[in-house]
C-alpha cells in the first residue's frame, strides 16, 4: 500500500537521512586516506579502500529539498561563480598584517605591526595557493619537533637563531630542539625552573599567555604538562615565527603589544610570560604591564626572564649600561607594586611575580587617590580600543580570603564545572542549569559529527577553530591532548562569553569575521562554523568570510557548518566554485528541523601554472 501525506513524507526523509549519513561516512573516510603524509608521499590506497568498503556516495543527491517551512530558493538558473587561484606570490598572504601596508604606518608603539586590514577595493577575491610540494604536517607529538621544509620554506631563522637553538634545517625538514633565546638548553629545563615556584603540575595553572613567543617552544613544551598557552608575535623580520608555531601544532596568532588592547577578556590567564621579548615594560607609564594585569587572573603569575633581570651580572653581554638597566628594573618593580603584584622569586635571569587575589590584600591600593584607575567598568570591551595606562579594578569580594572574580578548580575539573561568570550571573540569560544544558547539547552534536567524520578524534585534526564559540561547549566536548581549539567569539555576538571560555581552561580570541584573522594561510586542520552566516547576514559579504576560511584552512582540511538550511544552500552553492567537496546532512533531531549540517573538505592543490587539484 502506498503511504500518504505526512507519514510518507516522514519515512522518505528518514530513509534519505540514512543515505546521507552512510554517504558522508564513506566521503570522509576516502578523503582521509588520501591525505598526504608529512614525508610528502601520497597514500595511494583510496581505490583499495573503496573496493573493500560497501558504501556508495551519490554525487547527485538533492539535499536542498530536505526541510520544512515553505519553498527553497531556486538558484539553479544562476551561474556558479568560480574563484581562481591567486598569484603564487600570495602564498603566505596575511591581509591585515601585510608588510607593504604596514610600512605606511607610524612606528611609534609598534603601530605599524598592528592590524591594518585592506580597504574594500584592495581585497583579494581569489584562492591563496599552497607552496609547491606542500604536505600535511606530521601528527602530534612528532610535529612539535619536525616541520616539512616545503610547508614553510624559509631558512633565515636557522641562521639568525643558530646559537639559541630555535630551529635547525635538516634535509627536507626543520627540526626544533626546544631552545629559545633565554633557554638555549631547552624549554623543558626552563619550565622545570618555573615549576619550582609556580604550581604548574597540579592543574592550578592551565591557561598561559606568551608575549613575543618566537617559534612558541615554551608553549609547545607546556602542552605535555596540560598547560595551554596562547602565544603571539608580530609578523616582522623574524620571518614566519608564528607560522612555524602553528605548523608545529602549537596555538599562536600574529599579534603585538602596541597601542591597541589585546583581543582577550579580563582575568583570562593563569600565567603570563616574557622571555627576552624586547617589550619596553617600563615605558609609557607602564602601559604594557597594565595590559598584562588586565588579562591576568587574580592569583596569577607573571614571568620575566632576560633584561633587565640580574643586570649586574649581564650588562656587558647585553651591551647596555648599568644605569640604563638599573632604571628599567626600578620602573618595573614600581609598576608591579602599583598593580598589586608581589615578587615571589628572582633567581638568575628569571623573576616571578604573583598578582594578589583581591584589592583588600593589596597594601598600596587602599588609597586610590594616587592611582590612575580606569573609568570604564567593562574590561572586556577591547576590539580596536586604545590601550590605556589606567588600572582595572578587581571585582568586589566579601572577605580578604576570597579570590576576586571567583576561584577556579584545577584543570581538568574546571572544564565542566560551573564557571564563576555563570554562577555569579555576569552573563545575561545564562544560569547554571542552562549552562549544563548547553554542554549536553554540544556533546550530542559532537557525537553526530564523529559518526559522520570518523577522523575527528584520531589526531588527524590538530589545530581546530570554532568561529562562533559561545560558551566553548563544542571545544569542551572534543577536548583531547590530540588537539586544541581556538575559540573565537565574534565581536558582534549578542553576549561577550570569552571570559567563560577561559574560566573553563580553554583559550580563544575576539574577532570580527568581516575582516581577516590574525594568522598565516593553511594554519587550521578543521573549522567549525555554527550560526556564523546567520549572525553575519547583512553585515558583510558571504564570499569574504568563505574566502578567509579557505585561506586559513589546510589543503584537505575539513569544515563543519551548522546553520539554517536556506543559509547553507547559499554556502554550498558558493563553495562549489572554491574547490571544496561538500555534503549536506539533516539535524540530529530529524529532517523536519530547519537547521542542517554541511560537511566540506578542501581539495588538495598547490601553486604553479596549472594549479591542478588532486581530482583533476
Amino acid at each position: 500500500m502506498a503511504l500518504k501525506g505526512n507519514a510518507a513524507d516522514g519515512r522518505t526523509r528518514s530513509s534519505m537521512s540514512i543515505i546521507i549519513v552512510v554517504g558522508l561516512c564513506c566521503f570522509f573516510y576516502v578523503l582521509g586516506v588520501w591525505q598526504r603524509s608529512g614525508f610528502g608521499k601520497g597514500d595511494r590506497i583510496a581505490a583499495q579502500i573503496t573496493e573493500q568498503t560497501e558504501c556508495a556516495i551519490s554525487p547527485n543527491l538533492n539535499f536542498e529539498t530536505h526541510h520544512s517551512g515553505g519553498g527553497v530558493p531556486n538558484d539553479d538558473d544562476s551561474e556558479v561563480k568560480t574563484f581562481e587561484p591567486c598569484n603564487d606570490r600570495y602564498t603566505d598572504y596575511t591581509p591585515c598584517q601585510d608588510q607593504r601596508r604596514a610600512m605606511t604606518f607610524p612606528r611609534d608603539n609598534m603601530i605599524y605591526r598592528e592590524r591594518h586590514c585592506p580597504p574594500e577595493q584592495e581585497k583579494l577575491y581569489c584562492l591563496i595557493p599552497a607552496p609547491k610540494g606542500y604536505v600535511a604536517p606530521f601528527p602530534w607529538p612528532k610535529s612539535r619537533d619536525y616541520v616539512p621544509y616545503a610547508n614553510v620554506p624559509y631558512k633565515s631563522l636557522t641562521v639568525e637563531k643558530a646559537v639559541q637553538n630555535w630551529v635547525q634545517y635538516e634535509g627536507n625538514v626543520f627540526r626544533f630542539p626546544g631552545g629559545g633565546t633565554q633557554f638555549p638548553q631547552g624549554a623543558d629545563k626552563y619550565i622545570d625552573q618555573l615549576a619550582s615556584v609556580i604550581p604548574i603540575a597540579n592543574g592550578t595553572v592551565r591557561t598561559a599567555l606568551d608575549t613575543g613567543c618566537g617559534v612558541a617552544s615554551w608553549g609547545a613544551y607546556l602542552l605535555k604538562r596540560n598547560v595551554l598557552a596562547m602565544s603571539f608575535a608580530p609578523r616582522d623580520s623574524h620571518e614566519a615565527q608564528v607560522q612555524f608555531a602553528l605548523e608545529r601544532g602549537v596555538p599562536a596568532v600574529i599579534g603585538v603589544l602596541g597601542s591597541i588592547k589585546l583581543p582577550y577578556p579580563a582575568r583570562a590567564f593563569d600565567m603570563a610570560h616574557c622571555s627576552r621579548c624586547l617589550i619596553p615594560w617600563g615605558s609609557n607609564d607602564g602601559m604594557y604591564m597594565v595590559e598584562v594585569d588586565r588579562v591576568l587572573r587574580p592569583g596569577g603569575y607573571w614571568v620575566l626572564s632576560g633584561p633587565p633581570i640580574n643586570w649586574k651580572s649581564n650588562y656587558k653581554a647585553w651591551q647596555r649600561t648599568k644605569e640604563d638597566l638599573e632604571e628599567e628594573q626600578r620602573k618595573i618593580e614600581e609598576i608591579a607594586e602599583l598593580l598589586c603584584w608581589e615578587k615571589i622569586s628572582e633567581k638568575g635571569e628569571i623573576a616571578i611575580w604573583q598578582k594578589r587575589i583581591n584589592a583588600d590584600s593589596c597594601p598600596g591600593r587602599q588609597d586610590e587617590s594616587h592611582v590612575n584607575m580606569c573609568e570604564s567598568t567593562n574590561a572586556d570591551d577591547v576590539w580596536y580600543k586604545k590601550m590605556e595606562a589606567c588600572i582595572n579594578r578587581y571585582p568586589e569580594v566579601n572577605s580578604p580570603e576570597e579570590v576576586a572574580g571567583g576561584e577556579l578548580r584545577p584543570f581538568p575539573d574546571r572544564l565542566n564545572s560551573i564557571p564563576p561568570r555563570i554562577s555569579s550571573g555576569s552573563v545575561p540569560g545564562f544560569s547554571a542549569e542552562s549552562y549544563q544544558k548547553d554542554n549536553k547539547l554540544w556533546q550530542k552534536h559532537v557525537k553526530t559529527y564523529k559518526k559522520v567524520n570518523k577522523l575527528l578524534n584520531t589526531g588527524r585534526y590538530r589545530n581546530i577553530m570554532d568561529m562562533n564559540a559561545a560558551l566553548g561547549s563544542f571545544a569542551a566536548a572534543i577536548e583531547s591532548p590530540k588537539l586544541w581549539v581556538m575559540n573565537v567569539v565574534p565581536t558582534i555576538a549578542e553576549l561577550s562569553t570569552l571570559g567563560v571560555i577561559y574560566e573553563r581552561g580553554l583559550i580563544g580570541i575576539y574577532h570580527d569575521w568581516c575582516e581577516a584573522f590574525s594568522t598565516y594561510p593553511r594554519t587550521y586542520d578543521l573549522i567549525h562554523a555554527s550560526g556564523v552566516f546567520s549572525l553575519y547576514q547583512n553585515k558583510c559579504k558571504m564570499e569574504d568570510i568563505l574566502l578567509e576560511m579557505d585561506r586559513i584552512l589546510r589543503p584537505e582540511g575539513a569544515i563543519i557548518f551548522r546553520d539554517d538550511v536556506d543559509v547553507l544552500i547559499k554556502v554550498k552553492r558558493m563553495v562549489s566554485g572554491m574547490r571544496w567537496s561538500t555534503r549536506m546532512a539533516d539535524h540530529e533531531d530529524g529532517p523536519l528541523v530547519s537547521e542542517k549540517i554541511l560537511f566540506a573538505v578542501k581539495q588538495y592543490w598547490v601553486g604553479g601554472s596549472k594549479n591542478k587539484t588532486r581530482e583533476q
